[in-house]
């Protein structure tokens, strides 16, 4: 079997890869208008500058591969590797125009990392003296981070068929998203566009001004956790703070959920199960995280209703906002919250982690085993989640994903801990960044040695598109061996 599959495979088409990159480049470059006019609107003429650099360099790659002749059927190695490609090449890019005075590459390239993988973490010192433009930028990547780039070029860029299917069926970005072509695309693309407006009306319903209410709603959906103070959301009322904690929620469960509801054929089944799940999870981890606050910390229950079921719902969402510094909690808080972040929310939204779901999916597999050793041996057990039948293709990956993304969090912890940071705190960065949370102990700051920044910025981009994706870009064989003829 392992031979005949071999037989079968194929390495990727250069002009494959060179099309539809050059497409996402369109795409990347449309965006780029959005903190361009930004900052022409705000004089910030420096930003204006390189943002123009960028869109020229976009729009003229792009241009150089439109004659590009590229067969419709593309694989599935060739989708992973464009999705890898083009959350790699967006921060290198992005970068340039995000450099804020007094900052290396380095750093603007680590909060690029941190706005299209959604996770918000950030090695500037303070935001008191950012600028309106660097502000906007980051919220705006982590929002179409969240949406995915690729979402967006099967909405409208990609022509449908065989190529957009695949890209959308790789498993990766868009397995966080949607599953289908490009109608599907579209509707996800419309309902983000709604849960976004929501938020800025809620955000003003709560007393937030618009241009604050505007950036906190393009994280929240995107559960992506940057914000415009240093305190995340600590100095907003508590009206606002549970909106925008709410938002996040909402974007944390499947965004196809709000379309199944109203179908007439009513699929949302297994959209309401995980909606339940993660209420589910939030009020548990709540719970704890109160119980340890009280006991291990010794805070004031006042403190303590406040901040708890805000840091379990942001840590469990992946959203990373939060009302009270992770620092400030005791060892076993941050324990509870790094398990938390490291599942994260549901399928197809917005939010990191290896998804609960997939949780629920090995501890069903666990009960079933335990069940048969009570069963005759010939007695059938049928694989069944929410009425939801599971395949062993489903199982295997839910297995595999937990454990790479346990893995790339034990291998990136041991750098953390030789260099002298406090174990639990660096296990709580590493799972933070991995998780795509951006919840923070204070270790990532602009002090921190370049190489652990480099290795947050490999768990950002690892964890957002859930490590196969760069795995396959890896594999020598993916660019090595025959490759199949298509028209």
């Amino acid at each position: 079997m392992a031979l005949q599959a071999s037989g079968l495979r194929y390495a990727v088409r250069p002009n494959v890869l060179l099309k539809y990159f050059g497409q996402l480049n369109l795409i990347l470059a449309i965006l780029t208008i959005a903190p361009l006019g930004v900052s022409l609107l705000f004089g910030e003429f420096l930003a204006s500058l390189r943002y123009c650099i960028v869109l020229c360099a976009l729009l003229i790659f792009w241009f150089s591969t439109i004659r590009v002749r590229a067969p419709a059927d593309m694989q599935n190695n060739e989708g992973l590797v464009l999705a890898a490609l083009i959350f790699l090449f967006t921060p290198l890019v992005m970068a340039y125009p995000m450099m804020y005075p007094g900052s290396g590459f380095l750093d603007a390239f680590f909060e690029a990392v941190s706005g299209i993988t959604t996770t918000g973490l950030s090695t500037r010192e303070t935001l008191n003296n950012a600028s309106v433009n660097f502000l906007f930028a980051r919220a705006w990547m982590q929002w179409y981070g969240g949406l995915g780039i690729v979402v967006l070029s099967l909405a409208f860029v990609l022509r449908p068929g065989l190529a957009a299917k695949s890209l959308a069926g790789s498993g990766v970005e868009t397995d966080d998203l949607v599953g289908g072509t490009r109608a599907r695309a579209r509707k996800v693309f419309r309902i983000y566009c709604i849960l976004t407006f929501l938020g800025i009306i809620g955000s003003l319903l709560a007393g937030v001004s618009f241009f604050e209410s505007l950036l906190f709603s393009l994280s929240a959906v995107s559960t992506g956790g940057f914000a415009p103070y240093d305190s995340s959301i600590a100095n907003l009322g508590v009206p606002a703070q549970g909106w925008i904690t709410l938002a996040s929620l909402t974007a944390a469960v499947p965004l196809t959920f709000y379309s199944r509801i109203f179908s007439k054929r009513n699929k949302a089944g297994l959209g309401i199960f995980q909606l339940k799940a993660i209420i589910i999870a939030c009020v548990v981890v709540s719970l704890a995280v109160a119980t340890s606050m009280r006991i291990c910390g010794g805070m004031a229950w006042s403190q303590i209703l406040h901040h708890a079921p805000l840091l379990a719902f942001s840590a469990q969402t992946t959203a990373g906002f939060s009302s009270l510094s992770p620092a400030e909690l005791d060892s076993t808080s941050k324990l509870l919250l790094t398990f938390s972040m490291l599942i994260g929310g549901d399928m197809e939204s917005t939010a990191g982690g290896f998804k609960l779901l997939r949780l629920l999916i090995a501890a069903h597999v666990f009960q079933l085993l335990l069940l048969r050793s009570s069963l005759p041996k010939h007695a059938v057990i049928d694989h069944r989640l929410a009425d939801h039948p599971l395949h062993e293709e489903e199982i295997r990956n839910a297995f595999l994903l937990i454990v790479l993304f346990i893995g790339i969090v034990a291998v990136s912890w041991i750098p953390f801990v030789a260099m002298g940071f406090d174990p639990i705190d660096s296990l709580f960065e590493v799972a933070s960044a991995t998780g795509t949370v951006g919840l923070s102990t204070g270790i990532t700051s602009s002090t921190l040695p370049s190489l652990l920044k480099g290795v947050l910025c490999i768990d950002m981009l690892m964890g957002r598109l859930e490590i196969i994706a760069w795995l396959v870009l890896l594999y020598p064989k993916t660019w090595i061996g025959r490759r199949m003829e298509g028209t």
